[in-house]
């Protein structure tokens, strides 16, 4: 008899910034054998955050990995309107920009992304209150709740994040909005359970899941959590 997962409330979204960057497209082929159907990619510019990752060059090569992965791009950069067609051309479907660079045209940006195939998200700082994006939840599909400080891996999630969770999930609700709620930072095996009862419907892990036990393993002990 064949044992089957348990229904996942959430979406696991692997930020592959954890992954073993010498093996990526196995590391990617693992999470999505995992049950895993969505692939988060942290682009850092070493500017807006104190890190630098990689462009849409890595992001084209990695799309032939797999075909039907969606692509969650997560730009932690400054001035992100001049990338935003060149990840497009690389296979991303829904690109995630900063309220904190986009501050006086957030909604030309947003506009621009979905101009260019993509879906569109927006992202928040800890220390960003929620009334800064609140005009924009008719326009977006997905708002990112950083719940640690954006730039590295392997931090604490900040607990009072949770709070921006819960109040964005509210406002949902009241006001009807599609956009989906997104969790990054601190996120395992620990965690992952609070923050989906806080609202969140998409999880970023990244540590969590590609460090100690096999990429399966982890997945399988995150998705526990939250089922």
């Amino acid at each position: 008899m064949v044992k089957t997962k348990p229904k996942s409330k959430a979406i696991i979204a692997p930020s592959i910034l954890s992954a073993d960057f010498s093996k990526l497209g196995l590391q990617i082929r693992e999470v999505i054998r995992a049950g895993c159907s969505w692939i988060h990619l942290d682009i850092m510019d070493n500017h807006f955050v104190p890190n630098l990752t990689f462009g849409p060059p890595i992001v084209s090569t990695l799309r032939k990995v797999s075909t039907k992965a969606f692509f969650d791009a997560h730009l932690m950069v400054e001035h992100p309107e001049t990338l935003i067609e060149p990840f497009a051309v690389a296979g991303v479907q829904n690109l995630t920009v900063h309220q904190e660079t986009c501050v006086d045209n957030l909604a030309v940006v947003l506009r621009e992304i979905r101009s260019n195939g993509m879906q569109c998200g927006v992202s928040i700082k800890p220390d960003t209150s929620l009334e800064t994006v609140r005009p924009f939840f008719a326009e977006i599909d997905l708002l990112l709740i950083m719940t640690v400080e954006p730039g590295f891996g392997g931090q604490s999630l900040i607990p009072s994040c949770l709070n921006k969770i819960r109040e964005a999930r509210k406002i949902r609700e009241e006001k009807h909005h599609k956009f989906k709620i997104q969790a990054d930072g601190g996120i395992n095996a620990s965690t992952a359970g609070l923050v989906v009862a806080s609202g969140a419907d998409i999880l970023v892990a990244g540590s969590a899941v590609f460090n100690g036990k096999s990429v399966a393993e982890n997945i399988d002990a995150l998705l526990s959590q939250i089922s």
